[in-house]
């Protein structure tokens, strides 16, 4: 069961559920928001390290939006980093 719950914010998507284990992401999981993308997203970042999902991750942008399902998953890894 994932540790940590991300409340997301400007997304179709509303929470974020996953595990950072020895510096890796693991249990991805999203609320609401556009299935499929989100599962695959969820699977491609299985196992990466923290670091750099948040390297690659950060600052995508959703059409008009200003952040993006994928930039609220970098940020929210990030702020489990920075809690430690």
């Amino acid at each position: 069961m994932p540790m940590f719950e991300y409340t997301t914010q400007g997304t179709c998507s509303t929470n974020i559920y996953f595990d950072v284990k020895d510096n890796k992401v693991r249990d991805v999981s999203f609320e609401n928001g556009c299935n499929g993308n989100l599962k695959g997203i969820s699977t491609l970042v299985d196992g990466m390290d923290a670091e750099e999902l948040i390297r690659q991750l950060k600052g995508i942008r959703c059409g008009f939006r200003k952040t993006s399902c994928p930039d609220q998953l970098a940020r929210a890894v990030e702020s489990v980093l920075q809690a430690r």
